[in-house]
């Protein structure tokens, strides 16, 4: 969910990423980074600024958490973590080649080269393994599912073909292998359950769905008519009923994954509804390629924005009991939009807010009632509750999941819940910071 870009002023805009739930955005600067929380349609309260970090071309939130992943420009091969509200770096990793992108779950952290992927352990960010050689991969193209109790991960199998290896993050074994597209990859994103995996390639005209993990075809949408576009952003809705595609187009598309039944109740025959059956009859006789074009279903609901050519990013979000679309673009600016989940047609502009520039810092009416903060980062990970369960814990939020009710399951994690010393959560941390011994080894 992140995009990088480049845009002229006093204050460059270098890269922009939403945070797993969508309820965050965070942008990279030429003086440093930002968190911004979307609670509200009116007002963007700024919850963090950072200048202490140049030239940020990565940064990626932990859902609504203080963990926050940054990667600069001085120093493309370094990942630096950072817990923000305590203003502490908890670790470093460097790596043989520029880091080009990150992703984040509750359990795993996966750090993506142009040849390897990197996978570790969040909970304590040790390297658990290393997938060497993996086809050119330049602009890092990878997904990985937001639900941690799977963590499946996907990324290009080919630099030819749109082939997708489907990866297990958890048991750190190879899945599948779906042979998604005839050309090159450009997009990949798991709905919320990670039960669906959504692809698109360089074309840019048809987008599909696959089950997760076994890897069937289960929807196919038309973006376009259009030859060649380039697909910026592909990301499902959180309830998993959208799916939403935007590119250098001035046209954001959003699907409706639906099926249609036989089971609705015989039409009284009539002369449009024989030509219908008369249609899809004919499609059994044509050629695949032309029957298939011909039964794949157009957007749901669309968007004309009003520029094209800018790199941007969208997310379907649930903003004050509503559902929105968001757009953030490289200029600077997001723009939110209402959907109307029952008939779509055209989203309607209802606020665009300024990303750049002086803020004042706007700290969430809730962090007045969240209890104090744990003294270490394993308690932020994993935070045992006042009243102990033997069958759930508090999820990886800011306020422990007191406050908005979220609870994980014990069974989701692999181990059960942290409990980490202090002095022990990264060993040693000194030495994470070292130029040598920082260095993420092969496995």
């Amino acid at each position: 969910m992140e995009a990088a870009a480049a845009a002229a002023g006093p204050e460059a805009l270098r890269c922009f990423s939403y945070n797993q739930d969508c309820t965050s955005l965070a942008i990279g600067t030429d003086t440093g980074y930002r968190l911004f929380s979307l609670n509200s349609v009116e007002q963007l309260d700024q919850v963090h600024e950072s200048n202490e970090t140049p030239d940020v071309y990565i940064v990626e939130r932990l859902f609504s958490s203080s963990l926050v992943v940054v990667v600069s420009q001085a120093k493309p091969q370094q990942m630096n973590v950072y817990h923000f509200k305590k203003g502490t770096e908890i670790c470093n990793y460097s790596y043989s080649s520029s880091i080009l992108s990150i992703r984040l779950n509750r359990q795993r952290l996966i750090v993506c080269l142009e040849e390897s992927i990197y996978i570790h352990n969040i909970k304590d960010m040790k390297l658990l393994k290393t997938i060497l050689d993996t086809p050119a991969n330049a602009t890092g193209l990878c997904a990985l599912s937001i639900n941690h109790s799977n963590s499946y991960l996907a990324y290009p199998g080919s630099t030819t073909t749109g082939e997708i290896v489907l990866y297990d993050g958890n048991h750190l074994k190879p899945v599948c292998t779906i042979p998604a597209h005839d050309g090159p990859l450009a997009a990949l994103t798991f709905n919320s359950a990670g039960s669906k995996l959504a692809s698109a390639s360089e074309k840019g005209t048809v987008i599909r769905v696959f089950s997760v993990p076994e890897g069937q075809k289960l929807y196919e949408f038309r973006r376009g008519m259009k030859r060649y576009v380039n697909i910026s952003s592909l990301v499902f809705s959180m309830d998993s009923q959208f799916l939403c595609a935007s590119s250098n187009t001035e046209t954001v598309h959003i699907f409706k994954l639906e099926h249609l039944t036989d089971s609705r109740p015989e039409e009284p025959p009539t002369w449009s509804g024989y030509m219908g059956k008369m249609f899809m009859a004919a499609t059994n006789y044509l050629p695949a390629q032309v029957s298939g074009m011909m039964s794949q279903d157009r957007a749901f609901a669309t968007v004309r924005l009003n520029f094209s050519g800018q790199r941007n990013i969208c997310v379907l979000s649930t903003i004050q009991k509503l559902p929105r679309l968001l757009v953030t673009t490289s200029d600077g600016h997001l723009y939110i939009y209402n959907l109307d989940p029952q008939d779509g047609g055209e989203c309607i502009l209802i606020k665009k807010h300024s990303l750049l520039g002086p803020r004042k810092m706007e700290e969430n009416k809730e962090n007045d009632l969240r209890p104090p903060l744990p003294q270490s980062y394993a308690a932020t990970v994993a935070r045992q509750s006042t009243t102990p369960s033997t069958s759930s814990m508090p999820g990886y939020s800011e306020d422990g999941g007191a406050l908005r009710g979220e609870v994980i399951p014990e069974h989701e994690f692999a181990t059960g819940p942290v409990c980490l010393d202090d002095e022990n959560e990264f060993p040693p941390i000194n030495l994470c910071r070292g130029s040598q011994s920082g260095k993420v080894k092969r496995s």
